[in-house]
């Protein structure tokens, strides 16, 4: 019975830890996008709101507050909600959802962000509210349960961004393409360096001078098959 070794290369440890940085590249980006959800919940928290973000989509409360304009909201209790006039503008200004309330003919889909000027109880307090730049008073009383939180700081018009995305139907598509662009150069990135080490660590072992006995010494292993059938 003879036996006959065949050299093969050994790449199943370099296999295994490119895997690995690549995992590890993924976990990495995942992190990052579960981060802005982790920060958006502690906003939650500290603010006392489920939204403690909007951003300004018309310019009815010119010149106090101005389209694009991202602001900050802080939950209240409603009976500390600041009440005021329609002269002297001195009202809280109130973030609050108009969908389907009595008065409001075709109710914005976003937020609707105006000052309080006036309030009342009845089984809970109602809230009467006019943009600074309007004419006249909104049609409806905004009831405690529909508002959102109470402006408490803005950032101009940084929003923007958001509102011509939204508009133009392209952020999430936007989101999706930069996610994968950056996990695709994250990974180019690994494997072009990975390549770069390994032909380093060939230049290093290639002989000066040809020789049959060093040709891949180090980097190959032996394998024993019987051909004893075959002889």
């Amino acid at each position: 019975m003879r036996r006959k070794k065949i050299k093969a290369p050994i790449k199943k440890d370099e296999d295994l830890s490119m895997k690995r940085k690549i995992f590890t590249a993924v976990i990495l980006i995942g992190l990052a996008f579960s981060g802005a959800f982790l920060i958006y919940y502690i906003m939650q928290i500290t603010f006392n709101t489920k939204t403690p973000m909007v951003v300004v989509v018309s310019g009815s409360m010119e010149p106090k507050l101005y389209k694009g304009d991202l602001l900050f909201l802080k939950g209240r209790d409603p009976s500390n909600i600041k009440n005021g006039t329609i002269e002297g503008k001195e009202g809280d200004i109130i973030v609050f959802d108009a969908r389907g309330l009595p008065g409001w003919i075709n109710a914005p889909n976003d937020p609707v962000v105006h000052r309080v000027i006036a309030k009342m109880y009845d089984n809970g307090w109602f809230f009467l509210t006019k943009g600074d730049a309007n004419l006249s008073p909104d049609n409806a009383w905004v009831p405690e349960s529909r508002i959102l939180g109470v402006v408490s700081g803005k950032i101009p018009y940084i929003g923007w961004v958001k509102i011509l995305l939204t508009d133009s139907g392209l952020l999430l598509p936007l989101l999706i393409i930069v996610s994968v662009l950056l996990v695709i150069s994250l990974i180019w990135d690994i494997v072009k360096k990975e390549e770069e080490k390994n032909g380093d660590k060939i230049d290093k072992k290639k002989p000066l001078i040809y020789d049959p006995k060093s040709k891949m010494s180090e980097d190959v292993r032996e394998i024993e098959m019987d051909f004893s059938k075959h002889d």
